[in-house]
């Protein structure tokens, strides 16, 4: 039975498909000003479930040291930062339209 075990966690290690999902996602990234001009980033094109959406939009806050949420399936995070969201987006294996 052990033998099981290592060979499901190998198998879940080597899922691809999910790599190949998140390639096929085409996101597109803006910035709108809102209450005070204040800029805010905007991610859209997200085909994920919500909870890996908050999970990726939580890494994002984090390697950002911002503040944001997610809201009707697109990331916002608070300021500009149109410099390293692509960067960190397609080490997360998306593809971003600027």
């Amino acid at each position: 039975m052990a033998d099981e075990d290592d060979l499901d966690d190998l198998l879940e290690e080597l899922d691809t498909q999910g790599d190949l999902e998140t390639a096929e996602q085409v996101l597109s990234l803006r910035i709108e000003k809102r209450r005070y001009d204040k800029p805010v980033t905007i991610i859209e094109g997200f085909d994920l479930s919500k909870s890996e959406l908050q999970s990726t939009a939580s890494d994002l806050k984090s390697a950002l040291g911002t503040g944001g949420t997610v809201d009707e399936g697109r990331i916002e995070l608070q300021g500009d930062h149109r410099d390293r969201v692509p960067d960190l987006l397609r080490d997360r294996g998306f593809e971003i339209r600027e």
